[in-house]
């Protein structure tokens, strides 16, 4: 008796927690009803009937990271090419997502392979390695619109690398290699460019302050003559008022002029013209120097005799 009541309970049991039916956050369940779809539960505690209702799948709504092995792609120029994706989606729809497609995730990896074949195949080598935000956008768009009727949605597509052959990668390695080299020479040329210029206008800057400082010097130098020039004047012209105010007679006068036709007689001129006016007071000058001379040589001759 007890037997059966305790293989009664835990049947009772066993039923229960078959019946009562927990989602967690982020997580749909698919229930079926004898084999056909039923519904699908939500977040929280659910109650379904035991060998009657069973959950068909259970959907996580977080979004999905799935990176896709290389594939082998040929450009517009036949160039083959490995390249590889990151796809990043979301189930929206569990119920589609259950029976839209078997197989979901490999269906999302053919779909993107053939997808990057065809955007590849419609672009040269060049432009397939410099446009990949048009690849990835591209890749996006046809994606999202292929895996909507299947209850997912691809949030983004991106080229995660794109390997070229090696004597392609050789070739662009020496043509970037020479685009560097051509770079430094520009940059190299530049720089002598600006020096060169910076020079000559430091020369040009010297030259006109060396210019200016001349220019300078000889203003300086002229005002300076010029007022000696002025000073000398002006102490001729005082010496000439002197001369009137103190009233001298004539013979002061020619002596002035005879001094002055000594210091012109000292200077280097071979022939002179003396006004007749001073003629008579060179004469006289002749005649007392001839007296002075003679009564020099009576003066020697005397003493020579008182010596004897």
């Amino acid at each position: 008796m007890w037997i059966y009541l305790g293989v009664l309970i835990v049947l009772v049991l066993i039923l229960v927690s078959i019946a009562f039916v927990i989602v967690q956050q982020s997580n749909r369940y698919v229930v079926e009803r004898l084999g056909g779809y039923h519904k699908t539960l939500d977040v929280g505690l659910h109650f379904v009937i035991p060998f009657i209702d069973r959950v068909r799948q259970k959907v996580s709504l977080k979004e999905q990271v799935v990176d896709f092995n290389p594939q082998p792609v040929i450009t517009k120029d036949n160039v083959t090419m490995q390249i590889d994706t990151v796809v990043f989606y979301m189930v929206t729809d569990a119920k589609m997502f259950t029976y839209g497609v078997d197989s979901p995730l490999r269906a999302i990896e053919n779909l993107t392979a053939t997808t990057l074949r065809n955007i590849i195949g419609d672009l040269e080598l060049d432009e397939s390695l410099t446009s990949r935000d048009h690849i990835n956008k591209k890749m996006r768009i046809i994606l999202d619109e292929a895996t909507d009727p299947w209850g997912i949605k691809i949030n983004r597509v991106e080229v995660k690398n794109i390997v070229p052959p090696k004597d392609i990668r050789e070739a662009m390695e020496k043509q970037m290699r020479a685009e560097r080299e051509r770079r430094q020479a520009i940059l190299i040329a530049e720089g002598n460019k600006r020096s060169a210029i910076l020079n000559a206008e430091g020369d040009k800057e010297s030259k006109i302050l060396r210019a200016e400082g001349n220019k300078q010097e000889r203003i300086k130098n002229a005002e300076g003559e010029a007022q000696a020039i002025e000073t000398v004047k002006k102490a001729t012209a005082k010496g000439i008022e002197m001369i009137k105010a103190s009233k001298a007679d004539e013979p002061v006068l020619r002596l002035e002029a005879y001094k002055a036709m000594v210091d012109v007689a000292n200077g280097r001129a071979t022939k002179l013209i003396i006004p007749s006016e001073l003629q008579g007071i060179v004469g006289l000058a002749s005649t007392a120097k001839e007296v002075f001379t003679d009564l020099e040589e009576d003066e020697e001759d005397k003493n020579a005799t008182k010596k004897k």
